[in-house]
């Protein structure tokens, strides 16, 4: 005996005609074409009552895209790695930082003259 394992043969999960008659009627639809700056064309459909967002992210590159043909969004500036002492020379200029180096030199200095050095 040669046996499937199946009740009902030839049939699967989700085969056989499904029509609108089924599913119910498929909503208005509006399809919407978005481009990016590395000119690839996207067809987005949207339904009808929906609000069509002004961009899209390509789905080919990860970059911003937008209905203008003729003007697409130009790709996001990357900033590169800041390090933290990158982040503390932006906000001291180096009459600053000197005038901090010495201070904290010459508290130093006192704790060692007097003793008080904590480990």
């Amino acid at each position: 005996m040669a046996g499937g394992g199946s009740a009902i043969r030839g049939s699967r999960i989700g085969a056989g005609p499904m029509g609108e008659a089924e599913r119910g009627e498929a909503a208005p639809r509006q399809s919407i074409t978005y481009f990016c700056s590395h000119e690839h064309r996207t067809l987005i459909a949207f339904a009808i009552e929906a609000v069509v967002p002004e961009s899209w992210d390509c789905p080919r590159c990860g970059l911003p895209a937008s209905m203008d043909s003729d003007n697409p969004p130009p790709a996001p500036k990357i900033e590169p790695y800041k390090t933290h002492l990158a982040y503390v020379k932006e906000r001291r200029s180096d009459a600053e930082a000197k005038d901090i180096l010495n201070e904290a030199l010459s508290t130093l200095r006192q704790r060692r003259k007097s003793g008080d050095l904590i480990f």
